[in-house]
């Protein structure tokens, strides 16, 4: 199959299937998505905006121009369903199934409306104290010169955040069966690996170490939710945070959340809420060390706008250059690195039609560095913010699009634009590799290893 040359969608509908990739007997592309996951999407980029190509038996259609993003996100989102990795490799003990992240039709939209009063402007608001108070919190506790993995120490931080702001929990204590969940999970979609194409009845080390880490969380998180119903201080309707939410309201319909459905939730919110966060700031902090200038501009937005002190929810919308430099970060490093549906009826897109049931890839990750949208794409530089040129909306999606787009955008991005001067106010980072990190698309778009770091205290740079 050839590259196709066209600069963007073809108008005319039609019943041709879209080009699909060479691939072997059975496996299909499998072993070329293993062996280099992000090279794959740039070799299948060479060959359309629509092209077909085969996973571990399954059939699989990658999307790439924001005109069918938004298609399939927006206007026909009906259309669509969200893709379980169980329904690739056959997993039954899969991954929150009735939390807000994978439910669908009614189920899903009375999930949604309950959830929505959390997230709300006012209450993101009041999370901020807690938020800045948190970063500062650690950060102080780094010493001069102390070598620092800085992706583990941002996804303690975000997890003690998510922790005491939607679920009012002290989580210090229960924070290494999340991130141990967190990992396995990652592990056992970790498109590097093969194993995460056999079917989930072969017992491999990543699927054992999923499920017995699933196991012991989920018994972790029964017990906070009956904790939280026994406690005697403060009575559950007093409590204005997500698990207590869950637990005494019902929609004016009367559907309330069921004990699987509460599980679920938690399950959702505690991994997907902090792991975003904190690969976000793993990934903007890396970039704002490798590029003095911009770093030098951000501490003069911050001593200009902030003077002294912390900052605070109301002074986020002065920080015009920090905003520009995490949606820099997050265009280059979209923490979900793809959009994964699956069809439910026959799909025209263009020219082309994508079948009933078929598998569909909406790469972030590639769109966000697509040439026909972004001059010079790869490159960091948050000034192309400052007076963008008019391009597709879902040219730029970081948070996903439509009616399922990330819940929580408002509340991850509020925290990140307190939390980066909280932090790099008070420590500077010098970064112990000179190369960019090798990337692991999993279950969220990890570095393939630790990101090391030098801490330095501001103070001791004086």
């Amino acid at each position: 199959m050839g590259p196709s040359t066209a600069e963007g969608p073809e108008d005319e509908q039609s019943d041709e299937l879209p080009p699909q990739l060479d691939g072997l007997p059975v496996i299909g592309s499998t072993l070329d998505l293993a062996r280099d996951p992000i090279g794959f999407f740039d070799h299948v980029a060479e060959h359309g905006d629509v092209v077909r190509y085969e996973i571990g038996g399954s059939d699989f259609t990658i999307v790439l121009h924001p005109e069918y993003v938004e298609q399939l996100l927006v206007t026909e989102s009906e259309s669509v369903r969200k893709l379980r990795l169980g329904e690739v490799n056959g997993a039954s003990n899969e991954f929150a199934p009735e939390g807000v992240l994978f439910t669908e039709g009614e189920q899903w939209r009375n999930q949604r409306i309950m959830l929505q009063n959390v997230f709300t402007p006012d209450r993101i608001e009041r999370y901020g104290t807690t938020m800045t108070d948190v970063a500062a919190c650690h950060a102080e506790s780094w010493d001069d010169d102390e070598e620092l993995a800085i992706n583990r120490q941002f996804s303690e931080l975000t997890l003690v955040i998510l922790a005491k702001t939607l679920f009012d929990l002290t989580i210090e204590d229960r924070g290494s069966g999340i991130t141990e969940v967190a990992s396995a999970l990652n592990e056992q979609a970790d498109s590097s690996s093969l194993s995460t194409y056999l079917p989930a009845w072969i017992p491999t080390p990543a699927q054992r170490r999923y499920d017995r880490a699933m196991s012991e969380f989920e018994t972790t998180i029964d017990a906070v939710i009956e904790e939280r119903r026994s406690e005697d201080a403060r009575p559950l309707s007093d409590r204005d945070d997500l698990l207590s939410l869950l637990l005494t309201t019902e929609t004016p319909n009367g559907y309330r959340h069921s004990e699987r459905e509460l599980r679920d939730q938690l399950l959702t919110f505690l991994f997907a809420g902090h792991e975003a966060t904190s690969l976000a700031l793993t990934y903007t902090v890396l970039l704002v060390t490798q590029h003095p200038a911009v770093k030098k501009r951000l501490r003069e937005e911050w001593d200009d706008v902030l003077g002294d002190s912390d900052p605070i929810p109301s002074d986020v919308p002065n920080l015009t250059y920090t905003d520009h430099v995490v949606r820099e970060s997050l265009r280059l490093y979209p923490p979900a690195f793809a959009v994964f549906r699956t069809a439910t009826e026959d799909i025209g897109l263009g020219n082309y039609v994508i079948p009933d049931g078929t598998n569909i890839t909406i790469p972030q990750f590639r769109l966000h560095r697509n040439p026909r949208f972004y001059d010079d794409p790869e490159a960091f530089d948050p000034d192309r913010w400052t007076d963008p040129p008019e391009r597709p909306e879902y040219a730029y999606f970081p948070f996903g699009g439509g009616p399922r787009h990330c819940i929580g955008m408002r509340f991850a991005m509020m925290e990140l634009k307190l939390v980066l001067p909280t932090v790099l106010r008070r420590v500077e980072f010098e970064l112990l590799s000179d190369s960019d990190p090798e990337l692991a698309p999993q279950a969220t778009l990890q570095p393939a290893e630790d990101v090391r770091t030098r801490v330095r205290t501001i103070s001791s740079l004086r």
